[in-house]
């Protein structure tokens, strides 16, 4: 018998993974509204939030929060976005967005409605974006990366410190257009009175749809140099998290269908933007917010509760799944949990239904 010499071939362990999830409005912000929350399963999310070490802070938009997670404390939105919808001329110039959006009166207040209330078809943003240059090229050049998202590259840069969409959305906002001190409010009154007489409102308020009456700007700015990166890769269908993904030359997927996806392609670091209840909040469908929480249960929270500490499938010769970054803007506030693989074994801790964390959040 001939015995052989030769070690076995022995692989290094892999590294253990750090997720970071950003999941915008996880928590609904009523929490006395049944058809949100009454009932509402979330086994995975319960026992991850029981486990976790909490961190409560001031209420912040989505964007200044995504923003934040690279270091980004002023960051140029505009810019930023408009690279994320594969725009090479963002990579230079003095960049806004400019985002078509609706004012009504209310109860003697003014209301702003941005194009995700309200359905605006290419050829009428394109109609209004080719008016706009045509009229004000001395102000700027506009830019409608599609019907929702437009642009605005300044001739002259200026500070414009307004904030994020997601911010006024759906809010009154009297006090940032009546007797504003920002710079380009004066000149915002002049393209309302534009866009009033333009022929796409006449044709809109015929028909009886909300007249694209005024533009959001916000987020101005240059694109900053190439930061290290500190994530791996970024998953997010997100326009501003390509965005950002892109300035800082790290590997971008789209929005993942499930945690393996991430295991498997996201390396060390994997950055995970799960948006979809943020828009359910902005235009207040509690049953819409309530069916894609339910799913981000099934294909998420429950698998990251098994995940915890160990392998997802011993199929894939992945890293084990170490530490969970849970981020979360909230009518709240922002809430940050974190766990590591050795929070499991705390046994004692009972999770509580979400309406009950809702609750108490409110208090």
């Amino acid at each position: 018998m001939v015995h052989s010499s030769a070690s076995p071939e022995v692989f290094p362990a892999p590294l253990s993974v750090h997720l970071t999830l950003l999941v915008p409005e996880l928590i609904w912000p009523e929490p006395a509204d049944e058809h949100a929350l009454g009932k509402l399963a979330a086994p995975g999310l319960e026992w991850l939030l029981a486990r976790a070490r909490s961190e409560r802070s001031a209420r912040r938009p989505f964007e200044k929060v995504l923003a934040d997670c690279f270091g980004m404390a002023n960051a140029p939105f505009g810019a930023l976005r408009l690279l994320g919808e594969g725009a090479k001329e963002a990579r230079s110039g003095h960049w806004l967005c400019a985002d078509p959006v609706h004012l009504r009166f209310y109860q003697e207040r003014i209301i702003l409605a941005d194009a995700g209330a309200f359905d605006l078809e290419e050829d009428e943003a394109q109609g209004l974006v080719e008016a706009l240059n045509a009229e004000y090229g001395d102000v700027g050049q506009f830019h409608a990366a599609s019907a929702r998202r437009w642009y605005l590259r300044l001739n002259v840069p200026v500070d414009h410190p307004a904030e994020p969409i997601s911010a006024v959305a759906g809010r009154r906002v009297d006090g940032e257009l009546n007797g504003s001190a920002l710079p380009l409010t004066r000149w915002l009154n002049e393209v309302q009175m534009f866009l009033h007489g333009h022929p796409v409102n006449e044709r809109r308020e015929a028909a009886g749809q909300p007249a694209i009456n005024s533009l959001w700007l916000w987020g101005g700015g240059t694109l900053p140099a190439t930061a290290a990166p500190e994530f791996s890769a970024v998953f997010s269908d997100a326009p501003l998290a390509a965005g950002l993904a892109r300035a800082a030359g790290i590997a971008l997927h789209g929005r993942p269908d499930n945690l393996a996806t991430v295991i498997a392609k996201g390396g060390e670091r994997p950055l995970v933007v799960l948006d979809q209840l943020l828009s359910r909040v902005l235009y207040e469908n509690s049953k819409g917010w309530r069916s894609d929480f339910s799913q981000l249960e099934s294909d998420w929270f429950a698998p990251l509760k098994k995940a915890l500490g160990g392998k997802v499938s011993r199929a894939l010769k992945e890293a084990p799944l170490g530490c969970i970054s849970l981020i979360a803007p909230t009518v709240y506030g922002e809430l940050r949990y974190t766990l590591t693989g050795s929070d499991r074994w705390k046994l004692w801790k009972s999770g509580k239904a979400i309406a009950e964390t809702a609750k108490e959040l409110a208090q």
